[in-house]
């Protein structure tokens, strides 16, 4: 059973969209590959549209291309100058009066309009629906609990999925709900929380210390795994003397690939050790199973991408990261994770599509159930490339 878990990224969750578009073409048409779809953060947005259109999985994929490859930022967060003013004069009345005047910001952006577009994007009952009728065995939205700090995986599934609990995270079967997308993409601190039942959640990256485990519990074997970082692209990117402090916009893009990217790879290790494990002794480990995995990820630095694009941008998002030290080349970590502007995803998109048909012959292999021999480029990331 074959498991797509699709991580977290903001606006290099374009990528995502490519690759799938590749999958849609390489595969024999037919019933949806992907019994079992996770999703985190901007990677929950393309599992649920996939989930809920599972019977038709090939034109899910076409709706998300569209949507992506024509994006801008105001259908994602308000951006228009006399917005950014407000902001920034909220922001400044509360800290120069210690949240007398003004009590402090719920977050730096408002991401109403992508409330608004997912709402009439996403047919949330046709989850349901693909479940009941065989097209899909279970998928799930990661979000992170901000009253007990766990990571929680809300999913629907067949009935023979149950709960779990491990430490720090659970799952919890329920009806997915745009409330709980949009728990899941709420990053810190640029998003507000959102409210389910009686606790506040945000993004599914910030404590998802197993990010392969949902799709694993839901009853995949085999994990193809899509993520947003180029390979040895980790670090804050500068143009500046060694001698310069990173800036904090800087910073703030090394902690957003930092949230989404880390654990992703952390996870593949943890798992290959605990495949080694089951091929050397499968007796000494009874209760342990192989889970085969295959990642993707970014021949292209996006942030080399995202340098190309920067004047695409509207002037008060520009305005924003310029004040935080992100307007520059320098910058561009933090841009490529906010740029949803048509030209930057439009590339991402490309660069997916690339990646995939370069990687065509272990992508048909492993979704046809064959293993795989070692492509690793650190120890238990396996790169189709």
């Amino acid at each position: 059973m074959v498991g797509l878990v699709l991580t977290g990224g903001g606006a290099r969750s374009a990528y995502h969209i490519g690759v799938l578009r590749a999958l849609a073409e390489l595969l024999p048409r037919g019933r949806n590959p992907f019994p079992v779809i996770v999703g985190t953060s901007a990677g929950a947005v393309a599992a649920a549209v996939l989930a809920s259109q599972a019977h038709r999985w090939r034109r899910a994929v076409a709706g998300l291309e569209d949507v992506w490859a024509n994006f801008r930022a105001s259908q994602v967060f308000l951006v228009d100058p006399l917005h950014m003013a407000r902001a920034g004069l909220h922001w400044i009345l509360s800290l120069t009066t210690g949240g007398l005047l003004l009590s402090p910001p719920k977050s730096m952006l408002d991401n109403s309009p992508l409330r608004q577009l997912l709402a009439a994007r996403i047919e949330w009952p046709g989850i349901r629906l693909s479940v009941e009728r065989g097209h899909l065995h279970g998928v799930a939205l990661c979000a992170t609990s901000y009253a007990s700090g766990q990571s929680v995986t809300f999913f629907d599934g067949v009935e023979g999925i149950p709960e779990w609990a491990r430490s720090q995270r659970v799952g919890r079967r329920t009806l997915l709900t745009l409330d709980h997308l949009m728990a899941s993409v709420g990053i810190p601190l640029l998003f507000p929380a959102m409210r389910l039942g009686e606790e506040y959640f945000g993004d599914g990256a910030m404590r998802q210390l197993s990010p392969l485990s949902p799709a694993i519990h839901l009853g995949a074997d085999r994990l193809l795994v899509l993520g947003v970082r180029a390979r040895r692209a980790a670090g804050v990117a500068t143009t500046r003397l060694p001698s310069d402090a990173p800036t904090p916009g800087q910073i703030f893009g090394f902690m957003l690939d930092t949230l989404f990217t880390d654990q992703i790879y952390a996870d593949l290790e943890q798992l290959e050790r605990m495949n080694e494990l089951v091929r050397a002794s499968p007796a000494a480990a009874p209760t342990l199973r192989m889970i085969e995995t295959l990642m993707l990820a970014p021949s292209v630095d996006p942030r080399e991408v995202a340098a190309r694009h920067v004047e695409e941008m509207p002037g008060g998002l520009r305005a924003l990261l310029r004040v935080v030290g992100a307007g520059d080349l320098a910058g561009s970590q933090l841009a490529s994770y906010l740029m949803f502007e048509g030209g930057y995803t439009r590339e991402l998109i490309e660069l997916g599509y690339r990646d995939a048909m370069e990687a065509r012959t272990a992508l048909i292999a492993f979704m046809s159930g064959q293993r795989l021999p070692p492509m690793l480029t650190s120890p238990g990331v396996a790169q189709a490339t």
